[in-house]
């Protein structure tokens, strides 16, 4: 297992989560995990950041399978008014949906290792963990959906300085109309 109890091996972790080490490997690099190196050797993530990520897990309700035809949606933002309007209206949409909410990226990131969903819906300015550490951590990986859409405020500019998006995000520039994101369910 470990060689310390409050220090964890790449595969540790990854069997923890039941993800691969490669995907672990994705979380270090996007600060979702938090590690101490040691010269010539891999890498010792600590406890307490798996153990956080493991917590917010607890709180997720237990999520039953659903059929084929149904759209499973994660949103992931920190307004919950916003949360609230998005889940009314993708209930509204002419589609099945079965949606999980987040209220930040820890969460997400948690949701994400139990719940496969088809499209994701993330903020970027979050607390906790921003939306940017987020895709950074799920991009390329087994956790990654089929579409991302980005609700937003900040403009590409800021978007690219930051380090960008996944090539699978759609971005939808705050204020939006609710058809927007409608069409990003057809697309």
């Amino acid at each position: 297992m470990s060689f310390q109890s409050n220090h964890l091996l790449i595969s540790d972790v990854a069997k923890r989560f039941a993800i691969s080490e490669a995907t672990v490997a994705q979380w270090i690099v996007a600060g979702a995990l938090m590690v101490q190196r040691n010269q010539n050797e891999d890498p010792l993530i600590l406890s307490d950041s798996v153990n956080s990520i493991l917590e917010e897990k607890k709180s997720i309700p237990i999520i039953d399978p659903v059929a084929s035809d149904v759209i499973k949606v994660a949103i992931v933002e920190d307004d919950s008014d916003l949360c609230k309007l998005l889940e009314m209206t993708i209930h509204n949409f002419d589609f099945k949906t079965q949606i999980q909410i987040a209220s930040n990226g820890l969460k997400g990131l948690a949701l994400l290792t139990e719940y496969k969903p088809d499209i994701l819906i993330a903020d970027l300015n979050m607390p906790v963990m921003d939306g940017f550490r987020l895709l950074q951590a799920i991009d390329g990986t087994e956790l990654a959906p089929k579409k991302i859409v980005v609700i937003t405020a900040l403009d590409q500019n800021i978007i690219s300085s930051r380090g960008g998006l996944p090539s699978n995000a759609t971005i939808i520039s705050k204020p939006f109309n609710l058809s927007e994101l409608e069409a990003q369910f057809r697309a």
